[in-house]
């Protein structure tokens, strides 16, 4: 409250009046002399913002500041900030050293200190320390060690309470030291009560107790954590009042007896007894509380003889009794809202008195403190609110603040690079707001909270925010409980985190090499493809998918019927990139070029983006999420129906699943985006695919029923699979409701002549149905073949853009139209529109070079008309044959796959069942066996999974029946499957699904429980990814695949609007101790490092195991922290909830409790042990 010229003059009082003395009244036992003696150095025997805070308020007054900072805060701001900083308790453990008071004692005296501030906690409520401060010649900025050892007695507070006319709670006469005397008084006085330790506060050694079973483990556990925090386990028990709000009120007061209140704070918002938002001065108190409370306050630290500050804390129930709880001989760490709202400085105040000014000549006089508006402090703590507060410790990667008019921070450690350490109390940064109501004010603290970013542990802001946005606190309608009765606090907007998550991805490929496995030694090529313009603020011409919204499934149809010209669906989305890049172009890629296709292609059929082995790749090898690929194609093309593979019975997964699996994924398709449906099976297996079609049409979709094709009609000596073989197959598909019938060529078999005969046939037995045909160019036929397909009725045939077609892709999108220009078929695309679409995707597919199948099959080969392999297969075997060691075995696998084939009895061969010939050739391959040694000595050998499982009948019965006496000697007695092998499955559970999802990751959506009923280990492994390394479908695919330049700059688009701006600097070449290597990058102009773990020199190091998240037998310690109570030992059995270790950290203590009931089996800790967070504690089975 001093103008600059008063306080100019004041700092020249100090500098020149060494001594005054004034003479006063004698009063309620104060001195009848003050002596004022101005303060020139004050050490503050804390740490942390309060140290900052005492500092900040010397330099103020002119007076030197001194810090004093353990081994373990050597690299702390508060040491900085000082103008002198001494390390002390040097071989003490962290809390201890700065409770050593002959060291801080000595530390004074050798450094010609004055005065000592103790600030809150370690020793500020300690009389033994303030006497000795006193007794070493040095004044003590608190109350006297004789007020401090009553007010710290929680007894001795009471007695001191009674006689001064302020109502008390219940409690014990004195300190309880044993659980036996608790157990006594919890007797007696029946329960609830509250533990609080005798010797010190902050809602550290505090318990509540409702059940007389926990009263000896809470007691425990309280008295530690109070000896821990305080030197001191004794406690102090009393009745637990309910629904009472928490107010305390400010006091000051000076040596003459003046004693004067600063009004009350509202400190109801707690959770374990520890503040978290502290209101100033406390919303709907009745003036006439308020005035009786803050009279009570005044009226017992004048009956003690209190001076400088302290705060009397007072319970108030709904009927507005209040009771006295106890008396804070200390500043306070919420001290910040009292001065906001009454313009006065505490600390300074404190120093001022302690030098012996009085309140009066300070200017503090009852009837000049007057409050005005309100102030809201939040405690931003490194405690995970959405794992039961757990402190978190680490480092600060990035740390930016919310500031602004009507905001003050007070913070320590708050910087980017600051460590937290597991030693110390969880607090990081205190924010107060301040403005005219409680509304403004709390919209203020809103604000400021959400501009903050801090990475590298986590906050309580998301906590915070929740509060502040409560109805009932912005009402001021609180008491102890509010925490507790809202649930919705605890429901959060996880932190995306986006960009230190890309860095830490980026870092990882840095140091440890490709997150995909690279199936080629060749690099992704340094080149940025060019994607030819569109008018974006047009939208795309309309196409045939106009009249499936408009008329469903049937109109569509009739309408692809009615089409004179030859329709196309383009197979570049898919099935192109799956034969002839192994299935690994990103969304990055196909998203790029979407807006062109949906303006410039808009009169295909149809566009294949979607299903077979692109789902589980995008989750298994690109790290991306399938569902967000279509959802965000649809976006891009909203004109041009989506087709997509649907495996029958099996939808997109290599085996049966239940049957409500498939209607369900069939539904979210259509929901996501999904128009058309190629429902086929395997071994065309009619049950199978029935029920993929049935799936399919329920949930909207357009039903393309699909033959997969094999063997050769044109040949009369092949007759398993003849002409009347397909036709009868047409007929039951059309009979059971296709809307448009597909014939599936898997591996271009349908040579020109025998695509006219089957083509004619359906065409002429059912003229009204659209009829579609895919095919693989593997023999080079393909163009021909699909000519011949369309001349002989069909209405749609499969093409890949130029530079996607080919050998195992599909016959070249280019060649079918420029053959049809001018015929009665000419399908009316523009051979320049597909020029600029296959340049884009011939330069694309250059980043793609470690997947490329021209590594090893240079050009097409009509060898397949002999093995049948399927083209999305052929190129995968052949990386396959090369992985294996088998490289330059591979024409002896393709004749092996043949044999093979005829081996299982000539089956169909399309995913799954041509894995079924794959494994089994590359078996044979392996063990040098002929198809002869096979059956004969198939009763010893050990077949792979899929062969067995095959046999079984597990994905359906093959025309024919399976393959004796094969089947027989493989099988011996194991089980057999008759009919469709799903039928006999029970419905998944996909709520459990979901709520056992929810158990290890955040943001779990619908799709990613369709996901994990069809992958299951995949899908956690996704989702693990995903939580680690944010979007990394966002990075461009060089870098995505084998990172960034030293030096490179680049930008990572986010979502519109939201671009990073990334610069790789450096990778460390010294290696950190525990196997950390540094990464360096400039994120939008600011210098960020991440540390990843080298996993080749860790080696060669001892690093603490992890526990595996999705392994519950795994024992992972929930927060940093040091190990100090194991309570089983190997062998031991233990139930599920029973307490197995006990760690502290921040001065917590917590119960880890087992998971699951079992035994343990293997112990990775001893007492003293420090962990971190996940790490191994301990396996049990």
């Amino acid at each position: 409250m001093f103008i600059p010229a008063a306080q100019s003059a004041y700092k020249t009082l100090r500098k020149t009046q060494p001594r005054v003395r004034l003479n006063l009244l004698f009063k309620n036992g104060y001195s009848s002399k003050v002596e004022y003696k101005p303060i020139r150095s004050v050490l503050v025997a804390n740490r942390g913002e309060i140290a900052i805070r005492v500092f900040r308020a010397c330099t103020e007054l002119g007076i030197k500041s001194v810090a004093v900072y353990s081994e373990q805060d050597k690299m702390h701001m508060h040491r900085q900030k000082a103008d002198e900083s001494y390390i002390v308790g040097k071989g003490l453990p962290p809390v201890e050293a700065y409770l050593n008071i002959p060291e801080l004692i000595r530390v004074c005296k050798e450094n010609d200190v004055d005065a000592v501030h103790p600030g809150y906690g370690f020793l500020s409520e300690r009389s033994d320390f303030a006497q000795a401060v006193i007794d070493a010649g040095l004044r003590f900025i608190g109350p006297s060690p004789n007020v401090v050892q009553k007010m710290g007695d929680k007894v001795a507070a009471r007695v001191a309470a009674i006689e001064a006319g302020v109502p008390i709670v219940p409690g014990t006469d004195g300190p309880v030291t044993t659980k036996e005397e608790a157990l006594e008084f919890c007797k007696k006085h029946g329960l609830p009560v509250i533990f609080k330790a005798a010797y010190g506060g902050g809602g550290r050694g505090m318990r509540v107790v409702r059940k007389m079973e926990d009263v000896e483990e809470s007691f425990q556990r309280a008295s530690s954590e109070a000896k821990a925090a305080f030197g001191n386990g004794a406690m102090f028990i009393e009745k637990f009042i309910e629904r009472p709000r928490h107010i305390e009120v400010q006091l000051l007061g000076d040596k003459a007896g003046n004693v004067v209140h600063l009004y009350e704070r509202d400190c109801s918002v707690q959770r374990r007894h520890q503040k978290v938002v502290e209101i100033a001065p406390a919303p709907r108190l009745p003036i006439e509380i308020r005035d009786k409370m803050t009279e009570a306050a005044v009226r017992l630290a004048r009956h003690v003889g209190y001076e400088n500050a302290g705060t009397v804390e007072f319970l108030c129930d709904e009927s507005g009794n209040f009771y006295f709880i106890e008396v804070n001989a200390r500043l306070q760490v919420e001290h910040t809202v009292t001065e906001e709202i009454t313009g006065i400085d505490l600390v300074q105040s404190q120093i001022r008195i302690a030098e012996g000014m009085t309140l009066p000549e300070l200017g503090y006089t009852q009837d000049k403190i007057v409050p005005r508006g309100y102030a809201i402090q939040c405690r931003v703590t490194t405690e995970d609110p959405a794992n039961d507060f757990q402190p978190n410790t680490g480092r600060l990667e990035v740390f930016r603040s919310g500031e602004g008019m009507g905001i003050r921070l007070d913070s320590a450690s708050a910087y980017a690079g600051a460590i937290i350490s597991p030693y110390y109390d969880s607090l990081l940064v205190k924010v107060i707001s301040h403005a005219s109501d409680l509304q403004s004010s709390a919209s203020k603290m809103n604000r400021a909270l959400r501009e903050f970013r801090i990475r590298g542990v986590k906050t309580n802001i998301p906590f915070l925010l929740n509060v502040l946005e409560n109805q009932k606190f912005l009402h001021g309608v609180l008491d102890t409980y509010f925490i507790d009765e809202h649930p919705q606090l605890f429901k959060f907007k996880p932190s995306l985190n986006r960009a230190q998550k890309l860095l830490n991805y980026m870092g990882e490929v840095l140091v440890n090499g490709p997150q995909t496995p690279l199936a080629t030694t060749l690099k992704p090529a340094i080149v940025s493809p060019h994607v030819p313009e569109v008018p974006l603020v047009t939208e795309p011409p309309k196409g045939l998918r106009e009249v499936l919204v408009c008329g469903g499934p049937e109109a569509f149809a009739k309408e692809v019927r009615s089409r004179k010209e030859l329709l196309l669906m383009d197979t570049t989305f898919r099935d192109a990139h799956q034969s002839l890049l192994a299935t690994r172009v990103r969304s990055h890629d196909l998203l790029k070029i979407s807006p062109f296709v949906a303006h410039k292609f808009n009169n295909l059929y149809s566009l294949e983006n979607w299903g077979g082995a692109t789902f589980d790749v995008a989750l298994r090898f690109l790290h991306e999420c399938p569902w967000e690929r279509l959802e965000e194609m649809r976006k891009r093309i909203p004109n041009i129906p989506f087709q997509m593979l649907l495996r029958g019975a099996n939808a997109v997964g290599y085996t049966s699943y239940p049957d409500n699996v498939v209607y369900k994924f069939c539904e979210l398709a259509v929901q996501t985006g999904m128009d058309i449906f190629r429902v086929f099976d395997s071994l065309n297996y009619l049950p199978n695919l029935i029920l993929g079609m049935d799936a399919a049409g329920k949930a909207g979709g357009v039903v393309e029923a699909a033959i997969s094709y094999t063997g050769d009609v044109s040949d009369p000596q092949r007759t398993k699979y003849d002409l009347k073989y397909y036709t009868n197959l047409a007929d039951e598909l059309v009979k059971a409701g296709t809307h448009v019938l597909c014939i599936k060529d898997m591996a271009g078999l349908l040579k020109p002549e025998a695509a006219r005969l089957l083509i004619t046939a359906i065409r002429d037995k059912h003229p009204d149905i659209p009829i579609h045909i895919h095919t693989h160019d593997t023999s080079g036929a393909g163009v021909a073949s699909m000519l011949a397909c369309a001349n002989a009725g069909a209405d749609v045939v499969d093409v890949a853009v130029d530079s996607m077609s080919g050998m195992t892709s599909q016959p070249s999108m280019g060649a079918v139209v420029a053959s049809l220009q001018g015929t009665p078929l000419d399908t009316n695309v523009d051979l320049r529109t597909v020029s600029e679409y296959s340049a884009y995707w011939e330069q694309t597919r250059t980043l793609y070079a470690p997947f490329e199948c021209t590594t090893t099959m240079r050009s097409g080969n009509a060898d397949v008309y002999l093995n049948e392999i399927p083209g999305g297969q052929y190129t995968n075997l052949q990386f396959q044959a090369f992985s294996l060691g088998l490289g330059d075995f591979f024409e002896d696998v393709k004749k092996a796959y043949r044999e093979a084939n005829l081996l299982l009895g000539d089956i169909i061969k399309v995913t799954p069942s041509s894995k079924v010939v794959g494994d089994l050739a590359q078996f044979m391959v392996q063990n040098n066996l002929t198809a002869d040694q096979v059956l004969e000595r198939a009763e010893e050998l050990s077949f792979p999974k899929s062969v067995v499982e095959y046999l079984q009948g597990s994905i359906g019965i093959p025309h024919g029946g399976f393959p004796e006496p094969l089947r027989s000697r493989v099988l011996k007695d194991m089980p057999r499957i008759e009919g469709r092998p799903g039928a006999e499955l029970k419905d998944l559970d996909f709520d459990k699904l979901k709520k056992d999802l929810k158990e290890s990751h955040s943001c779990i959506t619908n799709r990613d429980v369709m996901s994990a009923a069809l992958y299951p280990q995949v899908t956690n492994d996704f989702l693990n990814f995903r939580d680690q390394y944010g979007p990394v479908d966002k990075l461009d695919t060089r870098i995505f695949l084998t990172g960034p330049n030293v030096g490179e700059e680049f930008d990572v688009p986010l979502e519109r609007g939201k671009t990073l701006s990334v610069k790789a600097l450096a990778v460390s070449a010294d290696l950190k101790p525990n196997g950390i290597r540094e990464v360096f990058f400039e994120l939008n102009g600011q210098l960020r490092a991440v540390h990843i773990l080298d996993k080749e020199a860790v080696k060669e190091i001892h690093v603490h195991p992890k526990a595996n998240k999705s392994n519950k037998s795994e024992v992972g310690a929930p927060m940093p922290g040091t190990v100090i109570d194991i309570r089983v030992e190997v062998g031991d059995k233990v139930e599920k909830g029973q307490p197995l270790v006990v760690l502290s950290a921040m001065k917590m203590e917590m119960v880890v409790q087992s998971p699951l009931a079992g035994v343990v089996k293997k112990l990775e800790i001893a007492n003293g042990t420090k962990l971190e967070g996940e790490d191994l504690i301990m396996i049990i089975e």
